[in-house]
Parts: structure tokens; C-alpha cells; sequence
């Protein structure tokens, strides 16, 4: 069932002085400074000293129910951009402006936006119900119009609910005029984990996250502050996420389904617990192991791949198999050039690497890290026989690099400069209550401008992700570029792993409310959000 959530609730009520003027201010008791307003003078300002072309890309992106066929005979029911997945890709140079036009037809009422994900861009046409604008209504049409002055690897979806979860998302690339980089060919990658019309609905695996684990029978594995993590003990029995097309029974503990909790994923590269969801597929463009996509390529020739997690619960281990993978760019910025065997990619997260291929066919694989499940898409130059659907290359277990050991190249590299603010962002929550949170407060939609994290144009910040929790958390600025540490890469996403600290610093240059959340949908959605804001 498609309920109508919370937002949805809150946004039907709106005027059409639209959600930014509500997000200005704060019905709260505490003191809250006065912030700039998405919509404001300020941002208009800022939008003007963009560089742009004076040319206009025009787009019409249709949200509609859709039937997916997934290969090998899947078809699953879900919502989708043009009825694909992943939805069709929107390529533009970079000084474009886009004019993308979303017309929204999902059923039951439902409200949706579109966010243009790791895109510096204006303020109001960011896509955050209730922060940057009204969400758009069912039957109803909303034109985000912008200057795509930053080339990289980008894509887009809702940021409603956990429609992200759905096949609601497309890549986004914005080319470079002056490309410094010499390659023959490129392939854009959209990794995926999926449960829509499978299994279930995103809703459906909402609802029984957020009943937690507290309710189970579960001997002494009680909480400590609520920082637990998965460590089941003993769960003698219970299905512990296989990838089978079909759901199994749903076991029960203390009287609490388990269709899609998953128990027992298990990652040292992401520092323990790997994730919350059982998936029954994993998707390379769009296409499950067993009739896989396929690039048609030539030995011999150099091709950039362009890889983006879509996905809403699982980081991938992605290697080629029999090739060197030689990272250039991450989150559409470029680092100094380094040569992997499999690289980790989280969610929200995007890499562009070069390979030069060989003679044959070849798997790339997409490892659900922890989850012992893959995707799998083909590289095909010459003759031979596909290798199995559950394939796993030697590359896998290479050489694995991952953010923290990148360096930004030098042209993109933050200047050294005095830090005027610092913030800290505890990560806090668990599973017993699924209550993950910002600095142990879960993000409000009826109050969202409550308890920002207050900053001021001009000023160099500094963010501390204190991770307190047991699990990972793919972190997402939205409106800006942060810095790894003083040489590390430029992202605006990073993975940060349990009982460990992430510094990244950036400068404050686009005026505006902007979300900073978990990447992992489930997370964001119960409330690891908080605001970003700069003051009047």
C-alpha cells in the first residue's frame, strides 16, 4: 500500500507562498536567527554569478506508475521516470541551464519532488519538501530551472519519503567543454538494490524498520543507549538474506515480521554491520545477474566509467574482472589518478574511472558489501561464453581504495584557510528503536527549521561527523562540495564508519537551507537529517 506519508500530510496544507517561507522561520521556543530564505534576494544573487552559456537544455520527466522488466523474465511493479529503470539519462554541457519539467503522475495522491543530487546549484530548485519549495502535487507540473555550471557525474530523485528506493532516479552528466581527460568511449553505471513490487514496497520495508527491534526475543542482547547495532547472537533458524526471487516465510521473534530486516551482515571494510534491508535483487542498469546488460566495446580501447549507487541500503564492492580500474573523479571532482583492483562506493556516491579493455567477455560485478549478493552487468569485445550470475572475480579481493585514501587534484583543492565554524554532527541511533538521528534529535518536517546548523557566507566550515552508532552512514551535503581533511578528496557524500570521526571542510558559497542527511533512505527518513543554514 502507498501511504500517503508525513510530508505528504504536511505539505497538503500549504498556500502558495510556497514551503520556503515556512522553512524561514521556526515555531519553535528556542531562539532561532533569522535564515536566509530559499527563495530570497540572496540566493538570486548567487545564481547570477554562475557561468553560464546562454543556452537552455529542456526536459519533461513524467512520475508514473510503471511495470519493470528487470530481465529473465522479473517484471515488478513500481514507480518510475518515462517507464524505465534506471530513468533516462540527461546529459548537458556544463554552463547549460536545465529547464526540467516534472509532471507528476503517481497514484493515490501522492506528492513528489525532484533533487538534483551533488549539483551546486540555487537554492529553490533543490528539491526538499517543506525546506526549498511546496512538493508537487498529484496532477500537477513543476518546472526546476538551473545552471549546471560544475561538469561530474551526477544523477537525480525524490526526496520524498522513500520514493528514492523506487525506480524514481536517472543520471545526470554534465559534460566538460574542455575535457582534460583522453578516453574512446564512456558507459554510465546505475547500481541498485531492489524490493519494489518484488517483495514489497519501500513502504512496506519502512514499516517494519520502524518497528525496531525492540519487541523481539532477542535473550540479552538489550540496548545501551541506544547505539546497537545488528548483533543478533544466536539467531538460530532465521533466514538470514538469501537473494531467492521469491520471499521466504516470514520468520518471527516475540511477535515482529522479518520479511525484510536482514540479520547478520557482516563488513570489515565498512567497519561491522553492513545494512538494515534483505533485497532479493541487485541491479546494473536496471537488469538483475541472470540477463545482465551489456557494453559492446573493443579491445584495446580506453572507456571512463561513470558509476552512481542508486541504491537505498547497500554500498558496493565493483570490480571488472581481468581489468586495472584507474579512479579520475569522485562525486563529479576530480583526484589525483589512482589504479585499484575493485573500488567501495556507498550510497549516493558516484566514481569515474578509466579501464582499457582486453580481448573477450567480462563481468562487472557489484559485490552488495556484506550482504553475500551481486550485481552484474557484461563487457563484451570479442568472442566467448558469459561468465554465471554469481561470478565472482579475483579483482574483488585486490587492491581496494577508498575516499579517505584519495587526493583531490590540485586545481580543485580547498586553499588553506583559517576555519571560522565548526560543527558537530553526532551520528546517533539504533536498531532496537530505529531512532536514527543528528545530535540525538530526529529531524522534524512540522519544524524544519528547528535547531540548524547555523553558518554565514564567506565563512570556511568545518563539519566533525562523530559516528556513536554501530553502523555505517553515507553522509550527504546538499548545495556544496566538502573537503576530506586538508588534501583529501571533494565529495558530497562520504561514508562514515561506526565509532569513528570524519572532519571535511568547505567553503560557505551558496547561500540557502540546505539538508545534510544519511544517504541510506531508511536512516534519513526516520530522521538522521538536519539543516545546513545560513543566517540573514
Amino acid at each position: 500500500m502507498n501511504s500517503i506519508n508525513r510530508r505528504s500530510v504536511l505539505l497538503a496544507g500549504l498556500g502558495v507562498a510556497g514551503a520556503g517561507a515556512l522553512a524561514a522561520c521556526s515555531s519553535g521556543s528556542n531562539a532561532t536567527p533569522a535564515l536566509v530564505n530559499p527563495s530570497g534576494s540572496l540566493v538570486a544573487a548567487t545564481e547570477k554569478k554562475r557561468k553560464g552559456n546562454g543556452r537552455t537544455q529542456n526536459v519533461t520527466l513524467t512520475a508514473a506508475p510503471a511495470m519493470l522488466d528487470l530481465g529473465g523474465g522479473l517484471m515488478a511493479k513500481s514507480w518510475a521516470f518515462s517507464g524505465q529503470a534506471p530513468g533516462k539519462e540527461i546529459r548537458v554541457s556544463a554552463g547549460d541551464t536545465l529547464a526540467a519539467e516534472l509532471s507528476n503522475q503517481l497514484p493515490n495522491r501522492t506528492t513528489t519532488s525532484i533533487h538534483w543530487h551533488g549539483v551546486a546549484m540555487r537554492n529553490d530548485m533543490d528539491g526538499v519538501p517543506p525546506v526549498t519549495q511546496q512538493a508537487v502535487r498529484a496532477g500537477a507540473n513543476f518546472t526546476y530551472r538551473f545552471i549546471t555550471d560544475a561538469p561530474g557525474t551526477y544523477f537525480f530523485h525524490p526526496h520524498v519519503g522513500v520514493q528514492l528506493d523506487r525506480a524514481l532516479y536517472a543520471p545526470l552528466i554534465v559534460e566538460d567543454p574542455k575535457e582534460p581527460l583522453c578516453y574512446d568511449d564512456e558507459w554510465v553505471v546505475v547500481l541498485d538494490d531492489w524490493v519494489d513490487g518484488v517483495t514489497g514496497t519501500p513502504d512496506d520495508v519502512l514499516a517494519e524498520l520502524r518497528q525496531g527491534m525492540g519487541g523481539m526475543a532477542m535473550g540479552g542482547h538489550s540496548s545501551a543507549g541506544g547505539h546497537e547495532g545488528h548483533d543478533m547472537g544466536d539467531m538460530g533458524g532465521m533466514d538470514m538474506g538469501d537473494d531467492s526471487p521469491s520471499p521466504s516465510a516470514s520468520p518471527s521473534s516475540g511477535g515482529m515480521s522479518m520479511k525484510f530486516m536482514l540479520m547478520g551482515a557482516e563488513s570489515e571494510l565498512l567497519g561491522g554491520d553492513a545494512g538494515d534491508v534483505k533485497y532479493p535483487y541487485h541491479l546494473v542498469n536496471g537488469q538483475v545477474p541472470a540477463d545482465p546488460a551489456v557494453y559492446q566495446g573493443k579491445p584495446g580501447k580506453r572507456v571512463r566509467l561513470r558509476l552512481i549507487n542508486a541504491g537505498g541500503d547497500t554500498a558496493y564492492r565493483v570490480a571488472l574482472g581481468d581489468h586495472k580500474l584507474t579512479i579520475t573523479h569522485t562525486d563529479g571532482f576530480p583526484v589525483e589518478h589512482q589504479q585499484v583492483d575493485a573500488l567501495l562506493i556507498g550510497m549516493g556516491e558516484r566514481y569515474d574511472v578509466l579501464v582499457t579493455l582486453g580481448d573477450g567477455v567480462f563481468p562487472l560485478v557489484a559485490l552488495a558489501e556484506g550482504k553475500d549478493a551481486t550485481g552484474m552487468a557484461l563487457v563484451r569485445t570479442g568472442s566467448g561464453s558469459a561468465p554465471g550470475a554469481t561470478v565472482r572475480p579475483k579483482e574483488l579481493n585486490g587492491k581496494i581504495l577508498t575516499a579517505s585514501q584519495l587526493r583531490a587534484a590540485g586545481d580543485v583543492r580547498l586553499p588553506s584557510k583559517k576555519v571560522d565554524r565548526v560543527h558537530r554532527v553526532e551520528l546517533t541511533g539504533g536498531m532496537e528503536k530505529y531512532n536514527w538521528a543528528i545530535n540525538g534529535k530526529a529531524y522534524d518536517m512540522d519544524d524544519p527549521a528547528a535547531n540548524p546548523l547555523t553558518i554565514e557566507e564567506g565563512q570556511r566550515v568545518r563539519l566533525d561527523f562523530v559516528n556513536s552508532t554501530e553502523m555505517w552512514h553515507p553522509m550527504h551535503l546538499h548545495g556544496h562540495t566538502y573537503q576530506l581533511g586538508d588534501s583529501g578528496p571533494r565529495k558530497d557524500t562520504a561514508i562514515v564508519l561506526p565509532k569513528k570521526k570524519l572532519s571535511v571542510i568547505f567553503d560557505a558559497d551558496n547561500p540557502g537551507q540546505w539538508m545534510l542527511h544519511c544517504h541510506n533512505a531508511y536512516h534519513g527518513e526516520v530522521g538522521m537529517m538536519a539543516l545546513v543554514a545560513y543566517q540573514a
